[in-house]
This record gives structure tokens, C-alpha cells and sequence, in this order.
């Protein structure tokens, strides 16, 4: 089994990125799915809210998404990084 992704390395990119994540480990339609619900949501809470909601409220719906994203790519790398430490050693 060849040396899979360092986990830290997949929460950083998935920090910094929604869906990169996923596309580094190899999950392309799951990272893919998780940028277009991102910049969906985001989209729709940006024109649903009204002008006096604060940024973060009116980006709601897509960070709320891009939350989602970050530990589920993490816990895909971590649980891979786990299996290939037993098995290597």
C-alpha cells in the first residue's frame, strides 16, 4: 500500500480551500461536489439576506458547507494514515 496524504497536510489545504482537500486525497467528485454547494449556498444567502446582514451572515449557507467539508476530508486522511501505519509496521 503506497504512502498515503500526511492528514495535517489535507486539514491545512481543506482549511485554506473547500473541496481540495477531497481532490488531494484522490476524491475529485467529492471535492467537486462540496465547491459547487459551497459557492451555491453562498450565493443564494447572498442575495436571500438583506443588505444590513453582516458578511459572514450573508456568506452563511457556503461556510456553513465549507465547515462540513474540512473534517470529512480530514477523517478520510487521518483513518487512511492510520491504516497504512499498521500495516507498514
Amino acid at each position: 500500500m503506497p504512502k498515503p496524504v500526511n492528514p495535517y497536510l489535507v486539514l491545512a489545504v481543506a482549511t485554506l480551500l473547500p473541496g481540495v482537500g477531497h481532490v488531494l486525497l484522490g476524491q475529485q467528485a467529492r471535492g467537486l461536489g462540496f465547491v459547487f454547494f459551497t459557492l451555491l449556498l453562498g450565493f443564494l444567502t447572498l442575495h436571500l439576506t438583506t443588505p444590513d446582514t453582516s458578511l459572514i451572515g450573508r456568506f452563511a449557507g457556503g461556510l456553513f458547507v465549507w465547515a462540513l467539508s474540512i473534517p470529512d476530508a480530514y477523517r478520510i486522511a487521518r483513518t487512511r494514515w492510520e491504516l497504512w501505519r499498521r500495516q507498514a509496521g
